[in-house]
């Protein structure tokens, strides 16, 4: 019996990454993909599958790297803070940094590396400028600690905390070019004050 198709919005609750759906929309079909911290591969083996892209993914973890390449994922294991010296201009039609822009020591560095090798860059971060954080900051006067980030400030992943709307200033004042931005909670999209209610955002830079 043929197995069911697995949807973008399927892998993303089974990697626990709501973004994904939306990311799956955005790339074309026949792409050329580079996935920025591509842990396991779920997302890029979605995209090769049912959108016959060519993918490439970089992750510093390299059991995450193991992982990928047995997904038959074509990965590497990098650290993007490094650089990405390696890859000509315009040498993919979209660069994926999902939930890694917060991980990085210059956003900056690498947003512009990232414009310079992918014609679009597709961006996700959770907003650190939710409710909930905002609450959490409120009543336990600690770094908040909630679902959107669980871990303690001390072994956090987290380098920077920003929300949406520093984002969307960054972008103005580096002037990287914002073409869509959608915003989440859960699987649901937010369309009003996503600062305060939106948990997680996607943006397309140009």
């Amino acid at each position: 019996m043929a197995s069911r198709l697995v949807t973008p919005a399927e892998a993303g609750r089974l990697a626990g990454r709501p973004d994904f759906a939306l990311i799956g929309d955005i790339i074309e079909p026949g792409s050329r993909v580079l996935d920025l911290g591509c842990g396991e591969g779920e997302l890029l083996a979605w995209l090769i599958e049912h959108k016959h892209v060519l993918a490439r993914g970089v992750e510093i973890s390299a059991a995450q790297v193991r992982k990928a390449i047995a997904r038959g994922v074509s990965a590497y294991q990098g650290d993007i803070d490094e650089g990405l010296q390696d890859y000509p201009t315009g040498a993919f039609d979209y660069v994926i940094l999902s939930q890694t822009l917060q991980e990085t020591r210059s956003p900056e560095k690498s947003l512009r590396e990232i414009l310079r090798v992918g014609r679009k860059a597709v961006v996700s971060f959770p907003n650190f400028g939710h409710w909930t954080v905002r609450m959490s900051m409120l009543f336990s006067g600690q770094a908040p600690k909630t679902e959107l980030f669980p871990h303690d400030w001390y072994n956090s992943p987290n380098i920077h905390f920003l929300t949406i709307n520093d984002f969307e200033d960054f972008c103005a004042v580096q002037k990287f070019p914002i073409e869509r931005r959608y915003f989440l909670s859960g699987e649901s999209r937010v369309k009003s004050f996503p600062n305060l209610f939106a948990r997680m955002a996607v943006f397309v830079l140009g």
